[in-house]
């Protein structure tokens, strides 16, 4: 009985992984497990019955009283109305026209496009489906590879997940109990990083093989020049709501929370400025935004009661115990910990991931010293950033990367899900690169947080 006892998480754990598998909705399958495995817990008197009432009050406290979440929905919301007033559409025809005669400047354009919107909302599915639809049948039809254009379309609208402010970053900063806006800066400068590693690959890809990226005027076609004045107008909008939110955050005026809240105001003021902002597409924006917190917050509040009872039946302990006998050692450990959110990312989205594997990880971490590589009071950050930049592969590997499918769903019969897949290959890698840089040379990702923060 003894031994049953101690092996329950290890169980508890292989129970959840298995029914991840089996296409039930994420929270459901957690929610069943808690109560499956708490049942028993009770039966073999590892848990007194008064601590499963405390799961409720868990919940209430860690996912609907929580302050720190309230900048989710509001991100949510400041994203869909961008997408639903067209704010995102006037940028990118305006870069399409400045880097019209760029090689391989449809696609800068793209990335430059899928940078500056994930600096403003941070909602990937949103970006992905809207770059899609603007950009890839233009790129097409001017003979660009639709491999090339489908990898850099799906990338470029992944690059939200990263950059602040990222709803993922909000859900992993309280995981971890981490300051959010150091988090936030903490991310920043990676972010830009690795949107310009996809510039360079796409640059010198037009260079070594330019009948993939065709120049411009080979079909015969010319945009219209942009003047100077509408370059302005389509940045302003964007840019004012970068510098509102993540000014407010760097400036001390406003916690993340209350960031949220600028950001959402700031959008609203600037749709209603340019007259995009009627009835029909404010209740879009609120259908949309709800309908996607619906789904997050689900698999919160099964994610919840599930780390609660993991640890009531030990499994801190058991993941602690587990790593140390390893003999792995601290850098091994890392790398086993990146390896694995790399491989769930071929089957499982980021939500499931940091839900399920940070909490695990934590203990770990907080365990580990490397030295003089960084400092201990940074190792946490620098780790959140690597798991959030190798948490963008999760978007984009097959066979359930849900870039994938959001670009083949908008963009229909123009491309194939082979030629997607083929394109965003050499993106992953990109990725995986960025990911070995930045454990090579952790100042990068805390530089700004030491210049800014301290």
């Amino acid at each position: 009985m003894e031994m049953v006892t101690e092996l329950l998480p290890a169980v508890m754990f292989g129970t959840l992984v298995l029914g991840l598998f089996s296409n039930l909705p994420v929270g459901i399958v957690l929610m069943a497990i808690s109560l499956i495995f708490g049942g028993l817990a009770l039966m073999l008197g590892e848990m007194r019955f008064a601590q499963i009432t405390l799961i409720p009050n868990r919940i209430f406290g860690s996912v609907i009283d929580n302050p720190v979440l309230v900048a989710a929905p509001m991100f949510v919301f400041m994203g869909v109305v961008m997408e639903k007033t067209q704010v995102a559409e006037d940028l990118l025809l305006t870069l399409q026209k400045v880097l019209y005669r760029v090689p391989g400047g449809l696609a800068l354009a793209v990335v430059l496009m899928g940078t500056i919107l994930a600096a403003a909302t941070g909602i990937v599915g949103a970006s992905v489906v809207m770059l899609t639809v603007l950009a890839l049948p233009t790129m097409v039809q001017r003979g660009y590879d639709p491999a090339l254009s489908s990898g850099t379309v799906a990338s470029a609208g992944t690059l939200g997940i990263l950059i602040p402010p990222s709803v993922m970053l909000v859900f992993m900063g309280d995981l971890m109990s981490l300051n959010l806006a150091r988090l936030f800066v903490a991310a920043f400068l990676p972010g830009l990083i690795l949107a310009g590693i996809y510039l360079v690959y796409i640059v010198l890809r037009a260079w070594l093989d330019p009948a993939s990226a065709p120049k411009a005027g080979a079909d015969g076609t010319a945009p219209d020049r942009v003047t100077l004045g509408e370059l302005a107008f389509s940045l302003v909008t964007p840019l004012f709501i970068i510098i509102a939110v993540l000014g407010s955050i760097l400036g001390g005026w406003a916690t993340p929370t209350e960031a949220s809240g600028v950001g959402v105001g700031a959008a609203l003021l600037l749709a209603a400025l340019r007259g995009k902002l009627s009835m029909q597409a404010l209740n879009g924006a609120m259908d949309g935004s709800i309908r996607t917190l619906a789904m997050l917050f689900l698999i919160f509040v099964g994610a919840t009661a599930f780390s609660y009872l993991f640890r009531v039946l030990g499994g801190d302990d058991f993941i602690v115990d587990t790593a140390r006998s390893l003999n792995l050692g601290d850098w091994g450990l890392l790398l086993m910990m990146m390896g694995m959110v790399f491989v769930m990312g071929f089957f499982f989205d980021w939500v499931e991931i940091t839900l399920i594997l940070l909490p695990i990880f934590a203990p770990i971490v907080d365990l580990m010293d490397l030295g003089d590589h960084i400092a201990k009071t940074d190792l946490i950050y620098w780790f959140a950033v690597l798991v959030a930049v190798n948490l963008q592969t999760s978007f984009l590997t097959p066979p359930f990367g849900f870039a994938l499918f959001f670009l083949k769903g908008a963009a229909g019969d123009l491309v194939t899900m082979r030629q997607i897949y083929r394109g965003v290959v050499p993106f992953v890698l990109l990725q995986l690169l960025a990911l070995g840089v930045l454990v090579w040379k952790p100042a990068i990702v805390m530089a700004l947080p030491g210049l800014l923060l301290n």
